[in-house]
């Protein structure tokens, strides 16, 4: 790509084209005058002619008819029948063939009747007149290109400023400036569409990288939650693992002589330890799948009727817990055994957190400020201590569990919710962790919502 300023070419460019044509201008203008010259000479000499015949006719001297023929422009030689000659044209100036002449014979009365007339037009003069004209076009044409070629350069300066303006804009963006833009007054002119492109591909490129950076920063932080979480279930994973290789270690070490309740003790701890590391791959796995993208096998789901059946097996795991029921029977898309699994996460919770002393409420109902779109909600309040208000969108997290839960569950892995948060999403709804009502009130209320 040429790198010759554009400013010089424009310049060049424009002053040659004018230079070209006003140099066609002055040569037409010098062969106009040509014409209009060799016309007017004709002109001249005949009229010259039609005098001199007029003023022979009239019988005028000979001296009178050369001095009011013979002009500054025309010269005369009159030669007489007698031999006598007038005028101030030479005779061998007369016989030049390269000058326009006109010869005429007078007749009339006196001493001019009979006399041989010669008009010729002044050529110095003439030429005189071309040359001059052929200097003021030169010169009026030279100085034409200069004026042009003057004016050009500043003035094209000025017209290349949107240019420049781009260059400058274009050099602070690559100097980190992002914000700035030409915002041009008009868009309906070339260098306003160019400059409101510019401005476009300048958004584009601003929120290209704005989506790159926040893809990275998405990308680093889900980076470092994929190895906390990898080192949290490692971590979690490596302490029921371990106890079962301890326990095995020990039932294979023990005599033969050993009592054998204190063996089947022994068992019984190396069963529970390994259901354990099985619950937790179990999560490990839905996880996973939820992650992958879980497949539902949706169908219409009384969800009265699902939480009332799971109640009753809690009421058989939990005889000391009251469980209330209420709402409304309501119908929602979903996968029974994945809702399920939502409802066991959750009222197993409420009851560890109450230690088995208290009381769980299931209201079920279409949702009162979304019933047009189709929604409905299921929610679930205990009487427990409840969930401090900065940890109540903590707790969904993954492998996260409060202090409290430590002591109630220590088998817990802190999964259960964010599993159960992951399938009420994969379903269209949302799990979220409310405070109370009325404000004050002691336990904690979670809710579930769902596509009706």
């Amino acid at each position: 790509m040429r790198t010759v300023s554009l400013r010089a070419r424009v310049t060049l460019t424009a002053a040659l084209v004018s230079g070209i044509v006003l140099v066609l201008v002055g040569v037409s203008v010098h062969a106009v005058f040509g014409l209009v010259v060799n016309r007017s000479e004709n002109t001249v000499l005949g009229d010259r002619a039609q005098l001199a015949r007029e003023l022979a006719h009239s019988g005028v001297t000979p001296e009178d008819l050369v001095s009011r023929v013979d002009t500054r422009s025309v010269r005369v030689r009159l030669v007489l029948a007698d031999g006598r000659t007038f005028g101030s044209l030479d005779h061998r100036i007369a016989e030049d063939s390269t000058t326009k002449t006109r010869l005429i014979r007078l007749s009339g009365s006196g001493a001019i009747d009979g006399g041989r007339l010669t008009l010729q037009i002044d050529t110095p003069l003439l030429s005189r007149v071309q040359s001059r004209l052929g200097l003021l076009l030169t010169a009026a044409t030279t100085s034409a290109i200069a004026i042009i070629s003057l004016a050009l350069w500043f003035g094209i300066r000025h017209a290349l400023e949107p240019l420049d303006a781009m260059t400058r804009l274009a050099r602070d963006i690559a100097h980190g400036h992002l914000g700035r833009r030409l915002e041009p007054s008009r868009t309906d002119t070339e260098l306003g569409r160019t400059a409101a492109a510019f401005d476009e591909m300048l958004d584009a490129l601003e929120g290209a990288l704005r989506d790159t950076a926040a893809a990275e920063s998405r990308a680093r932080a889900s980076e470092q939650q994929i190895r906390a979480f990898v080192g949290d279930a490692a971590h979690e994973l490596r302490t029921p693992i371990t106890g079962v290789r301890s326990l095995a270690e020990a039932v294979l070490q023990q005599p033969t002589d050993t009592d054998p309740e204190d063996r089947q003790r022994m068992l019984l701890l190396l069963v529970r330890e390994t259901h354990r590391a099985g619950r937790l791959v179990d999560d490990l796995l839905d996880l996973a799948r939820i992650d992958a993208g879980l497949q539902l096998r949706r169908e219409p789901v009384d969800l009265r009727a699902l939480a009332d059946t799971q109640l009753d097996r809690m009421r058989m795991l939990h005889p000391d817990t009251e469980f209330h029921l209420t709402g409304d029977p309501v119908t929602a898309s979903a996968d029974p055994e994945r809702i399920t699994q939502i409802l066991t996460s959750l009222l197993t919770n409420a009851c560890q957190a109450m230690r088995d002393h208290g009381s769980v409420t299931i209201d079920v109902r279409s949702a009162p400020d979304r019933s047009a779109s189709g929604t409905v909600e299921l929610t679930i309040s205990d009487t427990g201590p409840g969930i401090p208000t900065e940890a109540r969108e903590r707790i969904f997290d993954r492998l996260v569990r409060l202090d409290s839960a430590r002591d109630t569950r220590p088998d817990g892995s802190g999964l259960g919710l964010a599993i159960a948060r992951g399938l009420a999403r994969a379903h269209g709804g949302d799990l979220v962790c409310l405070a109370p009502e009325p404000l004050g009130a002691q336990g904690a209320v979670f809710r579930l919502t769902l596509p009706a």
